[in-house]
């Protein structure tokens, strides 16, 4: 893929005007984003993916964090959808260069990683949005116009992660534990709201997502942990310490 793979448009696109301004005056024209990420499938995969989204225009796609800094210099886009272990300049590297060189330009961390050492180092080089790679399509362009508009995009899990962080009384972090089974972060997620007692349109309204994308995930996940019926998902993510019992006390 070459550097210009993607990119549209003309040296003067909207040099008359920011997306901002015209955001602010009431237009919502389509977000410009760079996408990057050293594996070429997976990169082009999300590349496809944006292009069949409302609201945003691909305007380039880099292979790792040091391409992505310069295509920002040349292409200024709103958005870099940033993956976090790429060769060269990793994520969290080139986050922190866009936004003190480019601070135009909003980063959403785009990663299969939401652990405590990825995470927090992404959030203090300046990212403002931060999803894992099984987020949906509508994820995505929501947490792009999260960050446009100057809120956080963050994905309900991360949420509940960085609130955990909060409630821990020295402000460490515990030690980040991998879900169990292979679970993906996303199916960890739909696992605790079960446990939670959530339907699944409630799960997916909470998760922006469609109700099949949540009978998919529960489906996948009760074929890596051998569950049968949602009873024995809640007591899987009581003995895993994914959720707490009603009543418990955390101590």
């Amino acid at each position: 893929m070459t550097e210009n793979d993607g990119a549209t448009g003309t040296a003067d696109d909207g040099a008359s005007k920011t997306v901002g301004e015209e955001r602010a005056a009431g237009a919502k024209p389509p977000a410009r984003v760079i996408v990057a990420d050293d594996q070429t499938v997976v990169r082009e995969g999300i590349v496809m993916l944006l292009g069949l989204l409302p609201g945003i225009e691909v305007v380039g796609s880099a292979g790792d964090g040091e391409e992505a800094v310069r295509l920002v210099a040349e292409l200024a886009p709103d958005v870099v959808l940033m993956d976090l272990r790429m060769p060269r300049c990793d994520g969290a590297e080139a986050t922190r260069r866009i936004r003190a060189e480019y601070p135009g330009t909003q980063v959403v961390i785009l990663t299969t990683y939401a652990d405590d050492d990825s995470l927090f180092p992404a959030l203090k080089a300046g990212a403002r949005g931060y999803l894992t790679k099984d987020a949906g399509g509508d994820e995505i362009v929501r947490a792009v116009e999260d960050v446009l508009s100057g809120d956080a995009g963050l994905s309900p899990s991360i949420q509940r992660r960085l609130l955990e962080r909060l409630s821990e009384p020295d402000g460490t972090p515990a030690a980040a534990a991998e879900p169990p089974d292979g679970l993906t972060a996303r199916e960890t997620e739909v696992l605790v709201l079960i446990a939670e007692g959530m339907s699944n349109h409630e799960i997916a309204r909470a998760l922006h997502v469609s109700t099949a994308t949540v009978k998919t995930h529960i489906n996948n996940l009760f074929a890596k942990t051998g569950l049968k019926d949602r009873a024995q998902a809640v007591r899987y993510a009581y003995r895993h310490g994914l959720a707490k019992p009603p009543g418990s006390v955390r101590i």
